[in-house]
């Protein structure tokens, strides 16, 4: 036996037992004849006393040394209040030497000053650190919840392929190479999308899985390559019954998780409301900074910026200050987010002041300060373009400024639905409609008529769970109709051949009396993100890939040997 307890586990009232420990050398200090080790395993760190009879079995140990050691457990004199085990230590009488260690290239703490590759490079031994084991359990116990609340309310748990068929309208797929099907290749799943609606005309009423899915896009700090999502369909049930029981599920986990009661219902906002007030169809709302609608009263306006614009939009940042310098690189992010510019006037000696002000009458710069409520040492941010481009540009710099001013508070958890979506967006780039959401999202039946008339008009039965700015996940009504699905995959702009040739399976199973449907998938690595508090996927990921795709400990992607590509019948050319 190599432990009789685990090291964080000790307290005041083990004292007076003999206890076997395990773990790794978390620091080792000499003192004359004493000698002190932080044994540290996955539960915590307790202290061991190594008196002057023991002390030089262990005076060659480092760092990350692995030992066994038993003792007694003992009072410490000098508590540590600072530790779970700081009342105890234990005096060592018999130890032994499992394993040794080379220094390593990283602090094993909580705090370490290694950057991110050497983190991800040396992996393993991030994941010694204290922070991200807690991590994984965090979301771990995420897993338990979600599974024991969806298992308690009839839901089947249902595995989906791995391996299916490539689709349009989404991110690239990865594709896996068939050997026996020579220049065929199978997709990994970038959603379990169609499978889980085949369950449902299946007749199989409630569905779940925890899906591993890929896609081939752009990374960033709440993205992965490869990620899980939580996959739900249900059959009969209505939008209103599918919100309900997420916002349960999602309520039932933050208490389990961080004992936290979350208030429900949860706010729900229009798409459009949430584009207009925040500039966000994810919108944070743990912080102000709404949006007022400025185009009545600059309606007049000698300011050539704000003439024959669609929108004109703004916010106030209470004392805030930005120097010109900062000025200037908050309007390079409107710009990168798709505005024109940025218009900003500060607030001093009951005036505002800027560049545009000139431009301004008296009246408009009265009318702009009741507006807003403006006092000393606030800023007002305006952008005036075309609605979607004001809103979303105007919604990055809000953003920016809320973090700015530290109003991201990470223990605070606020949950609201968005709704109420569109249906289509027209692409400048491919010159046809594509998906808000995905192809098969139901319309609402007010609009139906729109889809002759005028597409970009129509909304749909989706809906998004959003949390402290972050889309959890996003879920539909889905079409159950096979005429009217066809119809949508014909505004999308694809023929009769490219709906057999891509859905075929699909589509001819809405000929077998399919019911209604719906459901939604959560992003599971973003809810663990934010619930374990940290700003970046990757930390709730074991084994992530980086910024580039890649895993810098395994370094994939990598070539393979030229026989496995000719098994594959695939020839590899140079990129210029």
């Amino acid at each position: 036996m190599y432990r009789t307890k685990y090291n964080g586990t000790l307290r005041k009232e083990n004292i007076g037992e003999r206890v076997q420990l395990v773990g790794w050398v978390a620091k080792k200090r000499n003192f004359g004849q004493l000698c002190f080790i932080d044994l540290r395993d996955t539960t915590g760190i307790c202290q061991l006393v190594f008196d002057e009879e023991i002390a030089p079995q262990v005076k060659d140990v480092r760092n990350e040394y692995v030992i066994e050691a038993e003792g007694v457990v003992e009072g410490r004199k000098d508590v540590n209040p600072n530790m779970p085990t700081g009342e105890i230590e234990v005096i060592v009488d018999r130890v032994k030497i499992i394993n040794t260690a080379k220094s390593t290239p990283l602090i094993i703490a909580d705090d370490t000053d290694a950057l991110e590759d050497t983190r991800m490079e040396y992996r393993y031994l991030d994941l010694r650190r204290p922070i991200m084991q807690e991590r994984l359990k965090t979301r771990a116990a995420i897993s338990r919840s979600f599974r024991s609340y969806l298992d308690n309310h009839g839901f089947l748990e249902v595995e989906t392929p791995m391996l299916g068929k490539s689709t349009p309208e989404g991110a690239r797929d990865y594709l896996v190479p068939s050997r026996v099907h020579p220049g065929s290749f199978y997709a990994l799943p970038q959603s379990p999308q169609l499978y889980k609606q085949l369950l449902m005309i299946a007749g199989l009423d409630k569905y779940y899985q925890f899906a591993r899915c890929f896609r081939d896009e752009d990374l960033r700090a709440d993205r992965q390559t490869d990620f899980t999502q939580v996959d739900i369909e249900t059959s009969f049930l209505s939008e209103q019954e599918i919100m309900d029981f997420t916002e349960e599920m999602l309520c039932t986990m933050m208490k389990e998780v961080k004992g936290i009661d979350v208030p429900r219902p949860f706010l729900k906002l229009s798409w459009n409301d949430a584009m207009n007030l925040y500039g966000s169809d994810k919108p944070d709302n743990r912080f102000g900074m709404v949006f007022e609608d400025l185009g009545a009263l600059f309606a007049k306006s000698e300011f050539p910026v704000f003439q024959g614009v669609e929108t004109i939009k703004g916010f106030k940042a209470e004392q805030f200050h930005a120097s010109n310098k900062e000025v200037k690189k908050l309007t390079e992010l409107v710009k990168k987010n798709g505005g024109k510019g940025l218009v900003v006037f500060k607030m001093a000696e009951g005036k505002l002041s800027g560049p545009a002000r000139k431009f301004m009458s008296d009246e408009e710069e009265k009318r702009l300060i009741e507006a807003f409520d403006a006092h000393d040492g606030d800023t007002i941010f305006i952008v005036a373009d075309e609605w979607r481009k004001a809103c979303t540009a105007l919604g990055a710099l809000r953003n920016e400024i809320g973090a700015r001013k530290g109003l991201k508070d990470p223990s605070e958890f606020s949950f609201l639905w968005v709704v109420d979506f569109p249906m289509f967006e027209w692409s400048e780039e491919e010159g046809r409609y594509v998906s808000e959401h995905h192809p098969f999202t139901m319309p609402k039946s007010e609009d139906l008529p729109l889809l002759d008339s005028d597409p970009s008009l129509v909304k749909t039965n989706a809906y998004d769970i959003i949390l402290n700015g972050y889309e959890l996940g996003g879920g539909s009504m889905r079409i159950y109709d096979n005429a009217l699905q066809k119809k949508i995959f014909k505004i999308l702009g694809l023929s009769d051949e490219d709906i057999q040739n891509k859905f075929g399976f699909f589509v001819d199973a809405f000929q077998y009396g399919t019911p209604p449907h719906g459901g939604l998938a959560l992003g599971f690595d973003r809810v663990a993100m934010i619930v374990a508090q940290t700003d970046s996927i990757r930390d709730v990921i074991a084994f992530p890939k980086n910024a580039a795709a890649k895993c810098p400990m395994s370094k994939a992607p990598t070539p393979v040997d030229q026989k496995q590509l000719e098994e594959l019948h695939i020839a590899v050319t140079e990129r210029e």
